[in-house]
């Protein structure tokens, strides 16, 4: 299996605990994982460095989280050729997460960001590994796995719950 590396950035600290559960996905298939604050609004030549570097750096995909106006997940996606997710993150300061999601979700033509649901950063890290999976079948296979996984464990609480 090839050496893969993520980046999973937020705006700030305050968004950690949603995207923690991106970097355990990401972690338990194996997948290095580099984890940054880097904000569109308060450190935009960061924001610009990163975005443009990240291929040459040896990313192959960025997964970034953001609230309120959400705009970090755009505008990665407008500086790299990389595959960008966005994580629309119900902050403190968020309208219901309403404003994250449309943000991230509503971008124009040529500038995709594939977008999960609010706070799934989990989804997020899973999307990121199926990306990966598309062209290394080690890492599919992994995929297949934990999708099994997840069908024997829902099998079972139909069982526990049909006793």
């Amino acid at each position: 299996m090839k050496k893969y590396k993520v980046g999973v950035v937020m705006g700030s600290t305050s968004d950690m605990p949603v995207m923690q559960d991106a970097i355990d996905v990401l972690k338990a298939f194996d997948i290095s994982v580099h984890v940054d604050v880097v904000s569109a609004h308060r450190t935009p030549e960061k924001m610009l460095s990163f975005g443009q570097s990240a291929h040459e750096n040896g990313f192959n995909v960025i997964i970034a989280g953001a609230g309120g106006a959400a705009h970090l997940p755009g505008m990665l996606a407008s500086l790299t050729p990389l595959p960008v997710i966005g994580v629309p993150v119900k902050s403190r300061n968020s309208m219901d997460g309403w404003d994250s999601v449309l943000s991230i979700l509503q971008m124009p033509n040529g500038v995709p960001v594939a977008t999960v649901a609010l706070d799934a950063a989990k989804n997020a890290g899973l999307l990121a590994v199926q990306i990966l999976g598309a062209t290394d079948t080690d890492l599919a296979l992994q995929m297949l796995d934990y999708k099994r996984e997840m069908k024997e464990k829902v099998n079972q609480m139909s069982k526990d719950l049909n006793k």
